[in-house]
């Protein structure tokens, strides 16, 4: 059963945490923005909605770039219980989807509790002051990849967050399959 996540918290202020990468190194999330802005993404590699979408979200971080706006992706999901998200297979999908951005591994699952992630993906944007105004979905795609022409609501969000440092107030929540949490945590 597909998870959606709440609407926008407009101004919430996430915290920040360091986390591994698929790359090596060990990185802030907040340190990931752009000169405009960041997008937190909490995708992960076994889902079929993420899988369905993922050159999009690819293309969208590429693209969003050229506006001063940063990336950076998380998999929250329990690996010991889904061992297509364990780390190892999550540089592995980075490498094959070509990610320009940083792929951070949250194995204790503090940051999507934190943050209040509820599906993979879920979509965070936030301002220049790391303020948050978007919770919204990428496009209409759900399972199956949409048509190539789809309204790329993220891109449009962020683009106008980049210009005007506020969201827009109409969003459609994102959809997809919930975060697969541990059962001790």
């Amino acid at each position: 059963m597909a998870a959606i996540p709440p609407l926008c918290d407009f101004g919430w202020k996430p915290g920040d945490a360091t986390l591994p990468g698929v790359d090596g190194q060990t990185r802030s999330i907040l340190e990931q923005a752009g000169p405009n802005g960041l997008v937190v993404a909490f995708i992960c590699n076994h889902c079929p909605y993420v899988k369905a979408v993922i050159d999009r979200i690819v293309r969208d971080a590429r693209d969003l770039s050229a506006l001063g706006v940063g990336f950076v992706a998380v998999s929250s999901n329990d690996a010991s219980a889904y061992p297509e998200d364990s780390f190892d297979n999550m540089t592995a999908f980075a490498a094959a989807h070509g990610f320009s951005f940083p792929y951070l591994y949250d194995e204790d699952q503090s940051v999507a509790r934190d943050w209040g992630a509820v599906c993979t993906p879920d979509f965070f944007g936030f301002n220049a002051n790391m303020e948050l105004q978007y919770r919204g979905r990428l496009d209409a795609s759900r399972k199956q990849s949409g048509p190539q022409d789809l309204r790329r609501d993220l891109y449009e969000a962020m683009r106008q967050i980049a210009e005007t440092g506020k969201g827009p107030v109409e969003q459609i929540a994102s959809m997809g399959c919930s975060i697969k949490w541990k059962d001790a945590a």
